[in-house]
């Protein structure tokens, strides 16, 4: 098979492009050992250095795997899809059972690890929520995700912070979508008021036990209507 040689940069970005070529388009199909980083180099008239980065990240996307002293193998024609990727074409309901089990651990490390600053954004966060009755449905969904938001930072545990963030554009566009299919707010604008200030309440008094049933019982109703649909 002949390789056209690339222009001089960035060689690493257009050799992964190429190689992802062959593969996706059937060239080199499951199974196949690709030639050696020389052959390759030689083929896309680049340095061995380069090949080595271009099959890192066609492994980190899925596609090849290296075998110990048996050289590189195409495991699959499909990169597989990112985290994000993956929770926008998941179904909500799956998404919130996932929700569930990281929010409600970390409202619960949130009421034993919480500060006199994580206090007071919290009461801030609960106010803004409540400013946001009196805005439309984008504005009230925004400040009620922005809540969250500041729940899980309380927890102080970056990599929960982090796998939550993930979560807020799925969940920001859904709950909007429910808001308005469902008509929730139409009786009273401050839709779960009662349910968010026993959840804030509980973290403020170090209640891991009942912010944890709080958030739990919050979220339940919220898959309860999801699935309804």
């Amino acid at each position: 098979m002949s390789l056209s040689a690339l222009r001089p940069s960035p060689l690493v970005e257009q050799a992964t492009v190429r190689l992802r070529e062959q593969i996706t388009g059937g060239e080199w199909a499951v199974g196949t050992k690709l030639p050696g980083e020389t052959a390759l180099a030689k083929s896309l008239g680049v340095g061995r250095s380069t090949v080595r980065e271009a099959l890192r990240a066609l492994s980190g996307a899925g596609l090849v795997q290296a075998r110990q002293g048996s050289g590189v193998f195409v495991i699959a024609t499909k990169p597989k899809e990112d985290w994000s990727t993956q929770l926008r074409q998941a179904a909500i309901t799956d998404v919130y059972e996932v929700r569930m089990l990281v929010e409600v651990e970390a409202v619960q490390l949130a009421a034993q690890r919480r500060t006199d600053d994580d206090v007071a954004a919290l009461h801030g966060a609960l106010a803004r929520r409540r400013e946001a009755a009196h805005a439309g449905n984008a504005e009230f969904v925004e400040a009620d995700i922005a809540l969250h938001e500041v729940m899980v930072a309380a927890a102080h545990n970056p990599v929960l912070t982090g796998l939550f963030s993930e979560f807020v554009p799925v969940l920001q566009q859904r709950l909007l979508d429910l808001l308005e299919l469902l008509n929730l707010r139409s009786d009273n604008p401050n839709h779960g008021d009662e349910g968010h200030a026993e959840l804030v309440n509980a973290i403020v008094r170090g209640d891991a036990e009942a912010a944890g049933r709080a958030l739990r019982d919050e979220l339940e109703q919220t898959l309860a209507l999801l699935s309804s649909l």
